[in-house]
């Protein structure tokens, strides 16, 4: 265990993790295996993985079903190109199947290796849409402040988190962002988008982008009347409107894609993350029959963009038998019915404790707030780190999941395999009461 260490110090830059941390006190928890719900580190010690490890475990660890279509497809073809229109069966089944279960109007997809290349391919496409048609000055792209769609290049600058453009010290022009709803609501939002769209100029736009849900920026989840209204400002202004369902896509929110909640439909709608689980790298954008048929009309000679594994058989293969196994296993109406239990645990835990604020869940997506008074909302000082308190005593007690603490927010988030059952979401709220209970009383000590 030593050994692996120090080996993980010296050779592994993580993801997405403090450098400085992990050479003071190295790797947080090395993981052995997983089964289920459960992860077990090197120690031996079992977890609920609450965050489905990135939001993307839809159907849960140790799935051998996967291991042998992926077998199975690797004996047969591990990997051919498909640049200059070569093709295989894997992945023409799988396009077919995500159009039969996107919007009607989707029906042609772009394949990625993930949610960031997704994101940025999206960009690239509709800009290219633009251009094609005559209008290269429509090539802003506007998303919302708190939304995160990735860290490629046109992914970071689309993220409305500063520490990720920070990292770098460098944005891609060309993007803007508005206010999120979460804090302005539906009317204040809108209001901010229209304002930037008038002060950039409508002929100067080419999309605009959202998150159903907003994952990374701490599950934020809109009004209910907000895409009705955005679908109608794009509608005015001729903008191409972008769903991002790398986390919301495939069960994850209780519908198959989370913008179905609200009965809108987008032009383009960007996923990975649910589409294997996780088995396999594999994302995608899909468009509407509208700007497909542009793009078959009017775009000349070679597409000039395009991954190595755009199209990779055997991550096709993986997310076909991990599509079928979600719809085998009714796992997009247990991701509903869990999440409603989970609701109800997380509003017990606020009847009953003094720092929790807002609990909200849709699917097996949700988040608890942490705040110094839940009556005007007065949030802690950054200095107490309340949510990192959490996260620690969650897990002592045998729980992974992840914190957001942007601007100054203390919000736990969830995001458990859509396998879930109610006695594992009794434990799970019963571990959260707990951790959040023992840090109240050290905060009543220290306060």
């Amino acid at each position: 265990m030593e050994n692996l260490i120090e080996l993980d110090k010296k050779h592994f830059i993580h993801p997405t993790s403090s450098i400085k941390d992990q050479q003071a006190k190295g790797a947080k928890i090395i993981i052995e295996k997983g089964e289920g719900i459960y992860l077990t580190d090197k120690t031996g010690k079992v977890f609920i993985d609450a965050m489905s490890s990135l939001w993307n475990v839809n159907i849960g660890h140790g799935r051998k079903e996967l291991g042998e279509a992926a077998k199975e497809q690797m004996d047969k073809l591990a990997f051919s190109s498909a640049f200059s229109t070569f093709s295989h069966e894997p992945i023409i089944q799988l396009a077919k199947k995500i159009a039969d279960l996107a919007p009607p109007s989707l029906n042609a997809t772009f394949f990625t290796s993930g949610g960031s290349e997704s994101n940025d391919s999206a960009f690239k496409l509709v800009r290219h849409y633009w251009r094609i048609q005559g209008q290269p000055e429509r090539n802003k792209i506007i998303s919302l402040k708190r939304g995160y769609h990735g860290v490629a290049a046109g992914s970071t600058s689309a993220t409305g988190i500063p520490e990720f453009w920070d990292m770098a010290g460098q944005q891609q022009t060309g993007f803007v962002h508005a206010e999120t709803p979460y804090w302005e609501g539906t009317e204040g939002s809108i209001a901010s988008i229209r304002a930037v769209i008038e002060a950039q100029g409508p002929e100067t736009i080419a999309a605009f982008i959202a998150e159903p849900i907003q994952g990374a920026g701490g599950v934020l989840i809109p009004p209910n009347d907000y895409f009705k209204e955005i679908r109608t400002i794009c509608d005015e202004y001729g903008i191409v409107f972008i769903a991002d369902e790398v986390i919301t896509g495939f069960g994850r929110t209780g519908t198959m894609f989370g913008l179905e909640h609200w009965g809108v439909e987008p032009d383009m709608m960007t996923f990975a993350k649910g589409v294997t689980s996780g088995y396999f790298p594999l994302g995608g954008v899909i468009v509407s029959d509208k700007i497909h048929d542009v793009l078959k009309e009017k775009s000349e000679g070679t597409l000039f963009h395009g991954f190595t594994y755009s199209g990779h058989p055997t991550a096709a293969a993986v997310a076909l038998k991990n599509i079928e196994i979600i719809e085998n296993e009714g796992l997009v109406e247990n991701s509903r019915k869990m999440g409603e239990l989970l609701l109800e645990g997380f509003k017990e835990i606020k009847a009953g404790l003094k720092i929790v604020g807002d609990v909200r869940a849709v699917g097996l997506l949700g988040a608890v707030e942490l705040v110094e008074d839940p009556k005007t909302n007065k949030r802690f000082s950054s200095d107490l780190k309340v949510a990192a308190k959490v996260i620690e005593a969650l897990h002592e007690r045998g729980v992974i999941c992840r914190a957001v603490t942007y601007e100054s927010t203390d919000i736990i988030c969830f995001s458990p395999p859509l396998t879930i059952n109610e006695e594992q979401i009794k434990t799970l709220v019963e571990k959260l009461h707990d951790s959040i209970a023992s840090v109240e009383s050290e905060l009543s000590v220290n306060i």
